[in-house]
């Protein structure tokens, strides 16, 4: 059997590769690198061109006008004046106040969640209505609703509240002040008998302008708050009926 030629079967001298080898293997990793290099000194020049070329153009100036109009200006590379761009109506520094619509709107979403729930919303609405107030005001609410516990006495008498509001009138003189009448007709159980009472109260309200936002859209907040009970009486008859239903 012929015996394969292998390079271990030479001297120790000529076991090593050939000089030319070396040589080719050196050369080749000089092009890939004199070819990385050039490109990106191509790509260095044209960043540092880009980045002068940007440097050298007029600014952009926006002018805003007494009436809240915005034009761009400015004068363009080869030295002409630029057609002024169609004025885009900006957002003013303060927010626009409230319409009345708006204002009674809150007025009457505060007091429908305030003032009217049952034993299974009333968590729901009472946050929600105290996320409608000011701080100060929902640091007294909280106060107030905590010392009298009226949040547990709803849930041990299942009381029932309803609100039907009347009108919503602005106060005279008075910037975001309105006073509200309206029936609210409660119904208490206890020890499985029924009692209604049927109050018509005066409501003062007053609002305060923030910040419009997302969470907020007209910006008012409930800076006060007062009730005032004008009419009362207590139905205690075996029939109970409910005088805002169907009304």
């Amino acid at each position: 059997m012929k015996r394969t030629f292998e390079r271990t079967d030479l001297p120790e001298r000529l076991q090593y590769t050939k000089y030319y080898e070396h040589d080719g293997t050196l050369r080749a990793y000089a092009n890939r690198a004199m070819v990385l290099a050039v490109l990106f000194a191509v790509i260095a020049i044209a960043s540092l061109g880009f980045t002068i070329y940007i440097r050298v153009q007029p600014p952009t100036v926006v002018r805003v006008d007494a009436e809240g109009q915005a034009t761009a200006i400015g004068a363009s590379a080869n030295g002409a004046k630029p057609a002024p761009i169609t004025p885009l109506t900006v957002e003013a520094a303060a927010d626009p106040a409230p319409s009345e619509i708006e204002a009674k709107a809150v007025v009457r979403r505060f007091l429908e969640q305030y003032l009217a729930y049952t034993p299974a919303t009333v968590d729901q609405n009472f946050a929600a209505a105290l996320n409608m107030m000011t701080a100060n005001l929902r640091t007294h609410s909280l106060g107030k609703l905590r010392d009298d516990d009226t949040l547990g006495k709803i849930k041990q008498d299942r009381i029932i509240a309803q609100l039907r509001i009347r009108t919503i009138e602005p106060v005279k003189n008075a910037p975001l002040a309105y006073v509200v009448f309206g029936v609210k007709e409660i119904h208490r159980l206890r020890q499985r008998v029924e009692s209604t009472d049927r109050i018509i109260g005066r409501y003062n309200v007053r609002l305060v302008q923030d910040r419009r936002s997302e969470s907020n859209p007209s910006g008012l907040l409930v800076a006060e708050f007062s009730e005032q009970q004008m009419v009362g009486e207590r139905d205690a008859d075996l029939l109970q009926r409910s005088q805002l239903l169907g009304k």
